[in-house]
């Protein structure tokens, strides 16, 4: 079990004065269990390290979210018994909630309904797949919620899925009959909300690090300093990311991994 971050209990005593949770979906970076879909061109034991430096990068991408009173973080993480895997990798003051459920829509839905039963006011759910990620997309999140009214907010993903999902209330249709890891995730999701008469709010798109072409993508952004698809939003520099992929590119692996950095790329 681990000793430096606490869990949290859901059947445990109310947080009543507790506004917002913000929680990044974590796995343990378990050799061909973490990032599973960058192999190839990642080797499994890379994708592994590569979701360590993620979870580094997205945890301070959320500490820095929670500066402001009543918002705490955490890490939703599997598998249970690997509570360990997470030490040190996350910044102080974040605790631990374990992931129940068959599927993804499943793990998603009783981390929502785990975090209202805590006390919860509202919560937000934030992929481990965009290490560079702005802050400001989170607090507009956190903001957009403190509104009156039972509301969703989603973070559109370039792949057509979602970084973010926020709720003030655990409403299980919306993880219904979806397609994960699909390109209809969004779509969907926007479908079901309509379905309940949810009012919903789109944050500004970002882009997921889970095949080749993204992994260019990220590349760009941190060695050349390019904000895919043209946008002007400044995103997080992912310090470990970035020292990771320098770290495979000078010792030539740029090629296998697609990465083929000019001079004057900053590695």
């Amino acid at each position: 079990m681990c000793n430096q971050y606490d869990m949290l209990h859901p059947s445990g005593p109310a947080r009543l004065n507790a506004f917002c949770a913000l929680a990044v979906m974590a796995k343990a970076s378990r050799v061909g269990y973490a990032k599973t879909r960058l192999v190839p061109p990642l080797r499994q034991d890379e994708a592994a390290t590569l979701n360590t430096c993620f979870l580094r990068d997205v945890g301070s991408v959320v500490a820095q979210a929670c500066t402001r009173g009543g918002i705490d973080a955490f890490a939703a993480y599997t598998p249970v018994g690997a509570e360990a895997a997470f030490d040190g990798l996350l910044p102080p003051g974040f605790r631990l909630l374990a992931q129940r459920g068959a599927d993804l829509g499943e793990r998603l839905f009783h981390a929502a309904e785990d975090f209202f039963a805590a006390g919860y006011q509202s919560m937000c759910l934030i992929n481990s797949d965009s290490p560079t990620l702005p802050p400001a997309l989170l607090r507009e999140a956190v903001d957009a919620l403190r509104a009156p009214g039972d509301r969703l907010i989603l973070g559109p993903a370039e792949d057509g899925g979602y970084y973010l999902i926020g709720l003030k209330r655990a409403h299980p249709r919306l993880f219904e009959e979806i397609a994960w890891s699909t390109a209809s995730v969004l779509a969907s999701t926007l479908d079901r909300a309509r379905e309940i008469g949810l009012e919903t709010k789109l944050l500004p798109p970002w882009y997921d690090v889970d095949d080749a072409i993204s992994l260019g993508w990220l590349c760009r952004e941190l060695f050349f300093a390019k904000a895919h698809g043209g946008g002007t939003q400044t995103g997080y520099a992912a310090p470990h990311t970035r020292e990771y992929l320098r770290q495979l590119i000078n010792q030539g692996e740029g090629k296998r991994l697609g990465l083929q950095l000019s001079a004057g790329a900053g590695i």
